[in-house]
C-alpha cells in the first residue's frame, strides 16, 4: 500500500483515501461467514427435467428445484437441501399463490382450486425447512410446491417425518431430500366419506394415490458428493394418500429407493457413482424414527 501524505490532504479526504486503501488490502477486508447451503440438485435431477418438456418442466429456485407437470398441475418431484443454515425464525404466513416462474402458456393453479375440496394444500418442500428469511418461507407457498393431500397424511404421518428430518439437522447432519406425488385417486378429509377422488376443480389438479420421499443423511461437512458412502443413511417412504395413513407411524412405510424408482421411472442420486447408488438404493432404512 502506497504511503499517504496526510499534510497535503484535508482530514475528511485523508480518512476517505485511507478507508479505500484498506479495502484493497486482503488482510483488512472483512470476510463473510460461509454457509452450509448446498445445490438443491446436488445429488441429481431424477427425471432429467428440462425446459423443453411441459410435463417434465424444470424450475430452479434458490429455495428448491422441481419438475412441474402441466397435465397434472402438480410437481412430479421437488428437491431441496436442508441444513441448519436454512433454519431461522421467519413466521408462516400461508401466502399460497400461483408460481410466477411458470411459462405464460401454462395453467396457473391458485389456492381457490382447493377450496371446499376437503383436501389439504400439502407442501412438498415444507414451510419449516425454509424459515431463515421471510422471503424463503413465502417461496414454499408457490402452488407448484403444493399437492392435494388427505389431512390425516399431511398433518400427521407426513408431518412427523418432516419434523424428524429437522431433528436430524439439529443432531449435526444435513440432508438432501426429494419428494413427490404419484398415481391418481386419494381420499379427502370428510368424516365418513370413503370415496376416492381423481382430481380437484373439474379435473384441473390431479389427486395423487400416494406420496413418496427420499432423504439422504450425512454429517455436516464439505465436498458432500465425495463424503456420501455406501453406509450413508438413506430413508425412503411411500405413503397412501388416504385416511389409513395414520394407522402406522412413518417408519412403517419405509421402502427401498429402488421401489420408488420402479414406481416413478426416475433415477435418484444419479450424481453418485453407480456402485454407491446400488448399495444405498437397495436397502431399507432401519434407523430410529424419533
Amino acid at each position: 500500500m502506497n504511503r499517504i501524505n496526510r499534510t497535503k490532504l484535508p482530514f475528511f479526504l485523508f480518512a476517505t483515501v485511507l478507508f479505500l486503501a484498506s479495502c484493497d488490502d486482503p488482510t483488512t477486508t472483512p470476510v463473510s461467514a460461509a454457509t452450509n447451503r448446498e445445490n438443491n440438485l446436488g445429488v441429481g435431477n431424477p427425471s432429467a427435467a428440462a425446459q423443453n418438456d411441459n410435463d417434465n418442466y424444470l424450475l430452479v429456485k434458490s429455495e428448491y428445484a422441481l419438475s412441474y407437470n402441466n397435465s397434472t398441475q402438480t410437481a412430479n418431484w421437488v428437491a431441496w437441501h436442508l441444513s441448519s443454515d436454512w433454519k431461522g425464525s421467519a413466521t408462516r404466513q400461508n401466502v399460497f399463490k400461483p408460481d410466477p416462474d411458470l411459462p405464460t402458456s401454462f395453467y396457473r393453479v391458485t389456492t381457490n382450486n382447493y377450496t371446499n375440496t376437503n383436501f389439504d394444500r400439502g407442501h412438498l418442500c415444507p414451510s419449516d425447512d425454509r424459515d431463515a428469511t421471510q422471503a424463503e418461507n413465502d417461496a414454499t407457498f408457490y402452488m407448484t410446491n403444493i399437492n392435494p393431500q388427505n389431512p390425516n397424511l399431511n398433518r400427521q404421518t407426513w408431518a412427523y417425518l418432516e419434523a424428524y428430518t429437522r431433528t436430524l439437522v439439529t443432531q449435526g447432519n444435513e440432508c438432501y431430500i426429494i419428494a413427490g406425488p404419484h398415481g391418481q385417486g386419494g381420499q379427502n378429509g370428510v368424516s365418513g366419506d370413503n370415496a376416492y377422488y381423481g382430481a380437484l376443480d373439474a379435473g384441473k389438479v390431479r389427486v395423487p394415490e400416494v406420496c413418496w420421499k427420499a432423504i439422504l443423511v450425512l454429517p455436516v461437512g464439505q465436498n458432500d458428493l465425495t463424503r456420501i458412502a455406501t453406509n450413508s443413511r438413506l430413508i425412503a417412504v411411500i405413503m397412501p394418500n388416504d385416511k389409513s395413513a395414520t394407522a402406522n407411524n412413518w417408519g412403517y412405510y419405509r421402502v427401498k429407493v429402488r421401489n420408488i424408482e420402479t414406481l416413478t421411472g426416475y433415477d435418484f442420486f444419479s450424481n453418485l457413482p453407480q456402485t454407491t447408488q446400488n448399495a444405498l438404493e437397495n436397502q431399507v432404512d432401519s434407523g430410529p424414527t424419533q
